[in-house]
């Protein structure tokens, strides 16, 4: 049997214990050791996806045990971060953005994170034990962590970051430990969780430092003595990296923090981050040696090949988790919804919405990905991204209204008074500078299927985000990264009070942000705490297909996530989540 033969033997395996088990069982088939202890073993975190189902075979291939250099420790890392002008906060509560959240990662620790297996690894916390209900997670903490400005880290400060997540005039995101009934401090170095109901995805999700977000424990010194603006410039964790210098419009400047609970840890001295927008800045500074590495946003799909060829230049691709979208305003006239709750049949006879649903059947999403993407992507029509495996249907192309049809969106435009794009406004898209390329072919694709057009406008990405948060915009190009869980796409997003649901709009002018549906909204508040994987799984794809029906926005494509760092660089394979940037392993060559 060859090793390609015997790999696939192992994921068929593996695949098949992680979904043995009674869907009625609180521990997922798994004893209360196999869920306790200093980290989960990777049978039990498979067995925890599986039971989430968020378990896909991109989780089942071996990796690599490949290590950063040894005798490389040392220097400065320097990395541009894509598409953005600045940096706006690095305050775990208030990010709203993958690349801010890259960044914090290595600043700030968590109970949990996530190593490049998708194991659930202890971080803050040193060991944890579950009841034999599922309901209470007793954890051990790590003695002797300290924050950047000396103060000593201990239960208080996990019962203060509850506190202040689980309040959403403080956090945006506090519905991901929304499943939390309560929580409490047993001595200065233990607490105890007490779950509403059995959640597989809580030590993998809702306490991981990065994506989790709500969890990642912040300093109560630091937020009494800097205050909430402050420290979103210049946090204060107990992450590898302390903040030593953050300007807007400059950048950020991490240090190695040397109290740090990992004496091995972090190799870098420094790590230099630099905002860079728009593709050509961005490689001529990675090919004239000025930053080392990329982070950010999604690289510009026409840098590809280049770096490819380039042969001092390491490109490593895998999928990616995250959906991006042309969103359409409904409080603009020429696309006004102000009821999605109506019937679509209903719904197909308004003008506003005939507009907005022969927008979203006009997008060729294969000749996007093909001319903008450059094959690199996979069409869109829900946020559910492939990524999550189990929850991803792959036949809502075919099953979506906003499946591509020229001649359906054709006849939309006609019955709503606009035949040919005669006596349609031109409507501004915005992007980013780094994407109005994409905006471009946009713009093109829907001159040619409908006649209308389509100005492309670019703007910096933080001042793009404050208008689309006031639903101050006519059509957009965005989306999200970093989803890992139907949460993240549907709780974060679709949902009528989500964190991205146009939350400074006007409320009294606009009673709602860019969707808001009351159908929608109950199958992804009760997706949310239901064990049941194929329970779980109907009311994701109930909502997804929702969203995509009634056109909450025009869904476009699911990118890859693309790693570039020059050969100077070893950034070893289990730093190597997709998604994420963790730099406390990366060493560089003398």
């Amino acid at each position: 049997m060859s090793k390609e033969d015997d790999k696939k033997k192992l994921i068929e395996i593996e695949w098949k214990d992680a979904h043995d088990f009674d869907k009625r069982d609180p521990l997922f088939g798994l004893s209360r050791d196999a869920l306790s202890g200093a980290s989960l073993s990777r049978r039990a975190t498979l067995r925890l996806l599986a039971a989430g189902g968020v378990l896909t075979i991109a989780n089942l291939v071996p990796g690599s045990s490949k290590l950063a250099s040894a005798q490389s420790s040392g220097g400065t890392l320097t990395a541009g971060w894509s598409g953005v002008g600045e940096i706006v906060t690095l305050d775990p509560a208030q990010i709203n953005q993958v690349l801010q959240f890259q960044v914090a990662s290595n600043i700030f620790s968590g109970l949990m994170h996530i190593d490049y297996n998708l194991v659930a690894q202890g971080d803050l916390a040193e060991s944890w034990e579950v009841s034999a209900d599922g309901l209470i997670y007793t954890f051990k903490l790590r003695e002797g962590v300290t924050f950047h400005n000396g103060d000593t880290f201990n239960a208080d400060d996990v019962v203060f970051t509850f506190e202040r997540s689980s309040d959403s005039a403080q956090s945006i995101h506090s519905k991901a430990i929304a499943n939390v009934a309560s929580l409490e401090k047993l001595n200065d170095l233990e607490v105890r969780f007490t779950l509403n109901k059995p959640q597989a995805s809580f030590l993998p999700k809702a306490l991981e430092r990065a994506s989790g977000r709500a969890m990642t424990i912040v300093s109560r010194g630091a937020l009494e003595s800097m205050g909430p603006a402050q420290y979103g410039l210049t946090p204060v964790g107990t992450g590898a990296f302390k903040v030593t210098e953050h300007q807007l419009g400059q950048g950020v400047v991490l240090e190695r923090f040397e109290d740090y609970y990992d004496s091995e840890r972090p190799k870098l001295d420094k790590v230099v981050i630099k905002p860079i927008d728009g593709p050509e800045p961005l490689a001529a500074a990675l090919q004239a040696g000025d930053i080392q590495y990329i982070g950010g946003n999604p690289l510009p799909a026409q840098l590809v090949d280049r770096f490819v060829k380039d042969p001092e230049i390491t490109v490593d691709i895998k999928p990616a988790p995250g959906f991006q979208s042309v969103w359409l305003n409904p409080w603009r006239e020429v696309m006004s919804v102000s009821d999605f709750n109506k019937p679509l049949e209903e719904l197909k006879k308004e003008k506003g919405f005939m507009v907005r649903l022969a927008l979203a059947k006009a997008l060729d999403r294969e000749l996007f990905i093909k001319q903008a993407l450059f094959g690199n992507g996979v069409a869109a029509y829900g946020t559910i991204n492939p990524a999550m495996g189990f929850f991803y249907d792959e036949n809502i192309g075919n099953e979506s209204e906003q499946a591509f049809d020229p001649e359906g969106a054709k006849a939309l435009m006609e019955a709503a008074g606009y035949p040919g794009g005669s006596g349609f406004p031109t409507l501004d898209l915005i992007t980013t500078p780094s994407q109005k390329r994409y905006g471009l072919v946009i713009a093109n694709i829907y001159k040619q299927v409908l006649g209308i057009s389509v100005n492309v406008v670019t703007k910096e990405f933080t001042v793009q985000i404050e208008e689309f948060n006031k639903m101050d915009f006519d059509m957009r190009l965005g989306g999200s990264g970093g989803d890992y869980d139907p949460d993240d796409g549907l709780m974060d997003w679709m949902i009528t009070d989500s964190k991205f649901n146009g939350p400074t709009r006007d409320k009294a002018d606009k009673p709602f942000g860019f969707f808001s549906e009351v159908e929608a909204d109950v199958a992804i508040s009760e997706q949310s705490v239901t064990a049941d994987p194929d329970e779980r799984k109907a009311m994701v794809q109930k909502a997804n297909l929702i969203t995509s029906n009634k056109v909450a926005c025009a869904f476009l494509y699911h990118p890859v996530d693309i790693q570039v760092y020059d050969k100077s660089v070893n950034y070893p394979d289990e730093s190597r989540i997709p998604g994420l940037h963790d730099f406390d392993r990366v060493t560089l060559n003398s």
